[in-house]
C-alpha cells in the first residue's frame, strides 16, 4: 500500500511534466479520474466522522476476516496487519490520491472543452505511429488500418444481413439494431434484472464453457492445468454495464481461472452476447492462452508474463470464430448475430481509433459511425469512444491480431494440405507465450517446415 502511494506520486509528477509540454488528456478524463480518486479515499480510515468504510478499507477488512476464519492467521495478527495497513493508507496512499485530485483541479482549465485525438498534441503524428506499433507490433500505417477497418465493417455487415433475414425481421439492418436495443423488457433477449436472472446468466455461461471443455482435445494438444469457473463480480467493485473480464488461475492449477461478469444491471447483458463473451474471456480464449503461458516449462518468467495486446486480444477474438467450428455453439440466430456484433465492434475500432487520432474526427463523428454499425446502446458507445480517446491505439490490436492469426492458419493449411493438424497449429501459436506478430509469424514458418519434415520422414 505504501509503495502504491509512491507509484501514484510518480505518475502524477509525470502528468505534470507532460502538461508543461502541452500534452493533456481530454477534459472528461480529468473529471472522471478526479471523481474516482475522491470516491476511493472517502470514508474510513480517511475520515473520522462516522462515514462508512472506504472501498479499499472495506476490502482489506473483508480479506483479513477471511484469513482469520480460515485459520490462516490469528486475530492478533490480523489486528496488527490492519493497523499497519491503516497507517499506510493514511500516510502514503491517501495523500497520493489527494495529490492527484489537487493537480487535476488546478490544471483542468487548461484542457480543451472539445476532446481531440493525439494528432492535435505536440508531435502527435509520430506519437500515434509509435502507439500503433506498440499495440499491433506491425508496420501498418494509420491509413492502412483505417481501410482494413472499413473493409471488415462492410464484410461483417453483409453477414449480419444474412442473419437478419434468417431471423424473419422485416426492415433494414439499422432498424434491426434499434429493435435489439429496444428489447430490454423481452426475456427472449434479456435475463430479468433479478437474482434468478443473474444466476440464469451464470448457469448458461457455465454450460456453454462446459461444452467447449469437452471438445478441447480435438483442437489443442496442450491443455491448461487450471480449471475455469464463471462468477459474478464482487459487490464492492461491480459496475453497471462494465465489461466482463478474466482473472488467471495459478500455474499449478490449484486455483481456477475466473471469468467475471458484471451483473448488477441485466439490461446491459443481452443474451445474444453471452456465448461470444464466454468464449472470448474463457475458453478457448483468454483462459486457454494465459494459462498455457503461465504453465510453460523451460521458459524465462518474463516470457510467461509477457503482454502483447495484439497477441492476447487477437487470440481471444480468433477464439470467438474458432468456437463456430465446435459442435453445439451459436445454434441460435441471435447468438450468432451477437458473435458478429462482437467482431464488427473490433472492426469499428480500427476505423474510429484511427479516425480520432489520425484523421481529425470529432468525438461525435466517432459516436455516429459506431452507432450506425452496431446494436450497442448509446451510453455504451459513448463510453467506448472515451476509452479510445484516452488509450490511443490500444483498440486496434484485437482485429489486427485476429486477422494475422487467421492468415497464419491459412498459410499453414495450404502449405501442409492433408498433413495440417489444427491441434499442433494451435499449440505452436500458444506454446511460446505472448509474442509480437513478426516473431509469431517466424515461429509458424518454422512450425510448417518442421511439420513437412516430420511428414516426409513418416512417409519413408
Amino acid at each position: 500500500i505504501s509503495e502504491s502511494g509512491r507509484a501514484i506520486n510518480q505518475i502524477t509528477e509525470r502528468a505534470k511534466l507532460a502538461a508543461e509540454d502541452g500534452i493533456r488528456a481530454p477534459r472528461f478524463a480529468y473529471e472522471i479520474v478526479s471523481q474516482q480518486a475522491q470516491d476511493l479515499i472517502t470514508g474510513a480510515p480517511f475520515s473520522d466522522d462516522g462515514e462508512a468504510d472506504s472501498p479499499i478499507w472495506a476490502d482489506f477488512n473483508g480479506k483479513a476476516a477471511t484469513l482469520v476464519e480460515d485459520a490462516s492467521m490469528t486475530q492478533d495478527e490480523a489486528d496488527a496487519l490492519m493497523e499497519s495497513a491503516k497507517q499506510a493508507l493514511l500516510n502514503d496512499f491517501g495523500p497520493a490520491y489527494t495529490g492527484v485530485i489537487d493537480f487535476l483541479a488546478g490544471d483542468i482549465a487548461n484542457t480543451s472543452e472539445e476532446a481531440q485525438g493525439v494528432h492535435a498534441l505536440p508531435d502527435g503524428e509520430n506519437a500515434y505511429k509509435a502507439m500503433l506499433w506498440s499495440n499491433t507490433t506491425t508496420d501498418l500505417t494509420a491509413d492502412e488500418i483505417h481501410q482494413i477497418g472499413l473493409d471488415e465493417v462492410a464484410r461483417i455487415r453483409a453477414e449480419m444481413e444474412v442473419l437478419k433475414e434468417k431471423s424473419g425481421f422485416e426492415g433494414d439492418l439499422l432498424a434491426f439494431f434499434n429493435f435489439l436495443r429496444d428489447s430490454k423488457d423481452n426475456e427472449k433477449f434479456y435475463f430479468p434484472n433479478t437474482d434468478e436472472g443473474r444466476q440464469g446468466y451464470i448457469d448458461e455461461a457455465t454450460a456453454d464453457i462446459a461444452n467447449i471443455k469437452t471438445q478441447l482435445g480435438d483442437f489443442f494438444g496442450i491443455l491448461p492445468k487450471a480449471d475455469l469457473v464463471v462468477k459474478r463480480v464482487e459487490p464492492f467493485r461491480e459496475q453497471d454495464g462494465a465489461p466482463q473480464h478474466y482473472f488467471s488461475g495459478t500455474p499449478d492449477g490449484s486455483r481456477p481461472g475466473i471469468y467475471y461478469a458484471h451483473l448488477s444491471d441485466m439490461s446491459a447483458m443481452p443474451k445474444r452476447e453471452l456465448e461470444v463473451i464466454a468464449y472470448h474471456e474463457g475458453l478457448p480464449g483468454h483462459h486457454m492462452q494465459i494459462s498455457i503461458a503461465q504453465e510453460l516449462d523451460g521458459v524465462p518468467e518474463f516470457r510467461k508474463q509477457a503482454g502483447y495486446n495484439v497477441y492476447a486480444e487477437g487470440w481471444a477474438l480468433y477464439s470467438e470464430k474458432l468456437a463456430t467450428e465446435m459442435p453445439g455453439t451459436f445454434q441460435d440466430v441471435y447468438s450468432d448475430f451477437g458473435r458478429l456484433g462482437s467482431e464488427i465492434w473490433r472492426a469499428i475500432r480500427l476505423v474510429v481509433d484511427t479516425g480520432l487520432h489520425h484523421k481529425g474526427w470529432s468525438q461525435q463523428d466517432a459516436v455516429d459511425f459506431f452507432s450506425a454499425n452496431a446494436a450497442a446502446p448509446l451510453p455504451q458507445v459513448e463510453a467506448e469512444v472515451r476509452r479510445y480517446l484516452v488509450i490511443p491505439g490500444q483498440a486496434t490490436g484485437y482485429k489486427i491480431g485476429m486477422i494475422d492469426i487467421q492468415r497464419m492458419r491459412k498459410v499453414a493449411e495450404e502449405a501442409l494440405g492433408d498433413n495440417f493438424d489444427i491441434r499442433t497449429f494451435h499449440d505452436a501459436i500458444l506454446d511460446g507465450g505472448a509474442l509480437p506478430m513478426e516473431m509469431l509469424d517466424r515461429k509458424i514458418t518454422q512450425y510448417i517446415q518442421d511439420s513437412k519434415t516430420a511428414a516426409a520422414a513418416a512417409a519413408e
